[in-house]
């Protein structure tokens, strides 16, 4: 069990917060911490013109992040079927390419997200509307067939981790999402098991993760229990996913305390790693942030409330010696997705990554630095 006094854990309306770290930029980043543990950190990327104000390596302040911190960078979604499929016909892997080559010179490995985004409204269009005609499964395994066998050819040498599938898994049932291709295929589960042994084919020697947002708050044990039945169907069918890819997009409500919170959530999260390891899977830390959509306004004390429950959640996930891998969804403020898809009532940037708006670190820095600090070797 977390012994919870020991980090000053924080009630959601607590004046008190953790210090910023006195952090030098001359100082050892974060991906070499994780190494000397035979671990990765690092982080989304998006593709930028130069000059843009994103979260790009294009951008120079961005880009110092990456370069400083990180030992592995995935791409936001530059790689997903919306941007690099404009037609059934068409590849466009422009973007993409320009990531992987900066990657590449930059000492970086690179995580290919994803082959599969098993989330309808996240399909490209034509794929919503495609006509299987009278062979539907051959014209769905012609159409997911060509899709990766293509990725892995072109990038089964320069890609560490494919993210096979994604979300194929409904939250609020734990059932398997349908869409048009898996009716093509006959079912949901015929089409996951010919993309993973096709990924595994053209890509031997890559891992191949199921990803998933699954989350340690209460309320999400129904999705966690149809993530695990999907995961032990895989093994008992002979399906090669080598990792669980845990999102890991947590937040608080505003409810209580984080002590509270985390007494509550503690046990059945372990619970759902045991079960997930038990069955042979790695695990990886795929998109971690923290949404402090309902926290107060002061950005000390949220900075504080965040950096308490995350290195709470780090505790755990840390204590499992098959987590090798842990990537942010984006290292500032200034870019996170959440400013966009959860954002604040008072209009205030959601302060959910390891760096503020201006490039400067947080106490959420200080805590994912002292989780690899403190870890066990791999």
């Amino acid at each position: 069990m977390i012994e919870l006094t020991r980090r000053g854990l924080l009630g959601t309306g607590a004046a008190l917060a953790l210090p910023f770290p006195a952090i030098a930029q001359a100082a050892e980043g974060l991906n070499a911490v994780a190494k000397a543990k035979g671990m990765r950190f690092g982080s989304c990327v998006a593709w930028g013109p130069p000059g843009a104000d994103r979260g790009s390596f294009a951008n120079p302040g961005y880009a110092a992040l990456l370069k400083r911190d990180c030992g592995v960078l995935v791409p936001e979604n530059e790689f997903k079927w919306q941007a690099i499929r404009p037609d059934a016909k068409t590849f466009n892997l422009d973007h993409f390419s320009d990531m992987l080559d900066y990657a590449e010179a930059s000492g970086m490995a690179m995580r290919g997200h994803t082959l599969l985004w098993h989330k309808t409204q996240y399909f490209p269009k034509w794929l919503n509307d495609h006509d299987f005609g009278a062979s539907p499964a051959k014209e769905a395994e012609r159409i997911l067939g060509t899709h990766i066998r293509t990725l892995c050819k072109l990038y089964a040498s320069r890609i560490v981790s494919f993210d096979v599938v994604n979300e194929t898994v409904e939250e609020g049932t734990g059932a398997l999402r349908t869409s048009s291709l898996s009716r093509a295929f006959g079912g949901t589960e015929a089409m996951l098991d010919f993309a993973y042994h096709t990924a595994r084919e053209h890509a031997p020697g890559v891992e191949l993760v199921y990803n998933d947002y699954m989350s340690w708050e209460p309320g999400n044990e129904g999705h966690r229990t149809g993530v695990l039945k999907l995961l032990e169907g895989f093994r008992k069918r002979g399906i090669p996913c080598d990792t669980l890819g845990v999102q890991s997009h947590i937040g608080l409500t505003g409810d209580g305390t984080v002590g509270a919170l985390v007494h509550r959530q503690e046990g059945p999260w372990r619970g759902f790693l045991d079960s997930a390891v038990q069955m042979g899977y790695k695990l990886a830390i795929t998109e971690f942030d923290v949404n402090d959509k309902a926290l107060p306004t002061d950005a000390k004390v949220r900075d504080g409330i965040v950096a308490n429950y995350a290195a709470a959640y780090l505790e755990i996930l840390f204590s499992y010696p098959q987590l090798r891998d842990v990537l942010a969804w984006g290292m500032c403020d200034r870019f996170t997705w959440l400013n966009g898809f959860t954002p604040r009532k008072d209009g205030t940037r959601q302060r959910a990554t390891p760096y503020d708006a201006e490039y400067r670190p947080k106490a959420l820095y200080g805590v994912i630095r002292d989780a690899f600090a403190g870890a066990a070797a791999r």
